[in-house]
């Protein structure tokens, strides 16, 4: 672990430490052959994560970064060299709140002079469906906030968030279903051919935020596609029913069947239903390869089958 102490390390402050992205931020930032300050953020410094943080050197700090609090951001964004920022728009479903915290950040990080500013967006879905897909507001609302970050004069990077492989094993809608002969199905309302950028999150999403900051090839104004493996779900179901011994059938249903099945209110299930009906028309990153992102990480990522043999399933195929 070379996180230090040493004034003349680089001070990389990471958002949402205790979450999937910004946890793996500060594991894969320990990794590195290169020191780093770091300094974690959260709202709950007693939380185990927290604890084992500050354990491991990560100097930790208690802060609510809502929009009317942008002197505590400024605060704790003073004297970084490094700034990584998530923000979470399922904990509260407003999407206004999420660009205005989002943007008030950015502004807190101008002022304070950090030197450069790492962002977790995604693809605004409305824009690149042509306005098909309007509702999906965890796409959207991060694509206002890529495209006010942008224009803001700060140093900026957008490390786009690729499909959670988490998603089918603990996703309601996404599970697969057992049978009534004993068999699984997975059930969505896309084709098995639907590509997506599966990543095992914690385990892999910090090294391509390392990437952005270590590898001259990225830097302020580019883009990085986050992705353990490019994979169709067709191929994913297969994968997991091999390696899992379960017989897993996949099955294309109806807009309306997947909704009722997600067990969501209606508006966050059509969320989800436009997320998926824009992933299979449009592409996940709106039809841009990964290949670049993926050239100068520090060690290999973890694909779909990795996912699945470190994962225990026991609950899901009972």
């Amino acid at each position: 672990m070379t996180i230090t102490k040493e004034p003349s390390a680089p001070l990389a402050v990471v958002l949402g430490v205790t979450g999937n992205q910004g946890g793996s931020v500060v594991k894969a930032l320990a990794e590195s052959d290169k020191p780093y300050r770091i300094r974690g953020l959260t709202r709950d410094i007693t939380k185990p994560a927290a604890r084992e943080f500050a354990a491991g050197g990560v100097e930790m700090v208690a802060v609510s970064l809502t929009s009317d609090n942008a002197a505590d951001a400024r605060a704790v964004f003073t004297g970084a060299n490094i700034v990584f920022m998530v923000t979470n728009y399922w904990e509260h479903l407003d999407v206004t709140r999420e660009v205005a915290e989002g943007k008030m950040l950015i502004d807190a990080a101008k002022a304070a002079g950090v030197g450069l500013f790492i962002w977790s967006g995604l693809e605004s879905i409305i824009n690149v469906s042509n306005g098909k897909y309007p509702n999906v507001y965890h796409f959207n609302g991060k694509g206002e906030i890529t495209e006010y970050g942008r224009r803001s004069g700060i140093p900026f990077v957008n490390v786009q968030s690729g499909w959670y492989a988490s998603n089918f094993w603990k996703l309601q809608g996404m599970k697969p279903k057992k049978l009534a002969d004993g068999t699984f199905e997975l059930a969505l309302p896309v084709g098995p051919q639907t590509l997506l950028p599966v990543i095992d999150t914690p385990n892999d999403y910090g090294l391509f935020v390392r990437e952005a900051i270590e590898c001259p090839e990225f830097g302020p104004g580019s883009e990085v596609l986050t992705s353990g493996q490019d994979i169709t779900v067709g191929d994913m179901v297969s994968q997991l029913a091999e390696i899992t011994g379960k017989k897993i059938t996949y099955r294309r249903i109806g807009d309306e069947e997947f909704m009722t099945a997600t067990g969501m209110p209606p508006s966050v299930a059509l969320e989800v239903l436009e997320s998926l009906k824009y992933h299979e028309e449009c592409g996940y990153y709106a039809g841009k390869t990964t290949d670049a992102s993926r050239r100068h990480l520090a060690r290999p990522t973890r694909t779909w089958a990795d996912f699945v043999r470190a994962t225990d399933w026991s609950s899901v195929l009972a």
